[in-house]
């Protein structure tokens, strides 16, 4: 099972020290482990989860469905993840989280979640700290939407993607990355058409910046990438301080 919440120690051991006892903790919280296949949902909107689910592998989608059917994704999910960490507090789900790849998933009790916040202060605050993370990455993408142009908002997404797998080990050093998401996906985490993603993508391509065959993106010039992003990885809170 440690396997199985592995890259949450990472995300945790990034940001500060996870004591030997807190990592028990967090196995001895740990319930049954769910797999789920693409394009299934972990939880929908209006659901009463009494569980909260960590990714272990795979990639998830939290997003909301317009009356028109339409669709906004509003977060990605990568391992070491919580889909939905906030629903021990705040009972009724007010959107969905669906799964973009096949994937597997640690379900973690509301009454486990309680014992924590009740003996163990610190990790309480670990955890708190991942939905403030969460927060922080919605805050990005807000301006992402607002302010920045298709070709500079594909590009943060490409980057912020690849740091945050490279923070859980998961990037590969040739800044290669499975990315489990088509074009019609991309649009509806972008608000952008099809059409005009995959114009944006034949730009990249036609720029050199990136190859996409498939799910597999590889990075062909950070510094470019970065540059046109205006990427700054402050708001992933990548330091380790005590918290």
């Amino acid at each position: 099972m440690i396997e199985d919440i592995d890259a949450l120690v990472r995300k945790l051991e990034r940001r500060d020290t996870v004591s030997p006892e807190e990592r028990a903790a967090l196995l001895a919280a740990a319930g049954p482990m769910i797999t789920f296949a693409a394009g299934t949902d972990l939880v929908r909107e209006g659901d009463r989860p009494d569980r909260s689910m960590l990714v272990a592998q795979g990639f998830t989608t939290r997003y909301r469905l317009l009356g028109d059917g339409t669709r906004q994704i509003t977060a990605i999910h990568l391992p070491g993840d919580f889909v939905d960490l906030h629903s021990f507090l705040i009972r009724t789900m007010d959107h969905s989280v669906g799964a973009l790849s096949a994937c597997r998933v640690v379900t973690f009790p509301h009454t486990n979640l309680r014992m924590i916040t009740e003996r163990y202060p610190h990790l309480s605050r670990m955890l708190w700290l991942m939905t403030l993370l969460d927060s922080a990455i919605h805050r990005e993408w807000i301006v992402a939407m607002g302010r920045r142009s298709a070709l500079e908002q594909l590009a943060h997404l490409l980057c912020e993607i690849f740091t945050r797998l490279s923070v859980v080990g998961l990037g590969d050093r040739d800044r290669e990355l499975i990315l489990p998401i088509n074009q019609t996906e991309l649009g509806d985490t972008l608000g952008l058409s099809t059409v005009h993603v995959n114009r944006t993508l034949q730009q990249m391509r036609a720029e050199h910046l990136i190859t996409w065959q498939g799910q597999t993106v590889r990075i062909l010039d950070w510094q470019r990438l970065a540059g046109i992003a205006e990427f700054d990885e402050t708001y992933l809170h990548l330091d380790a301080e005590a918290r």
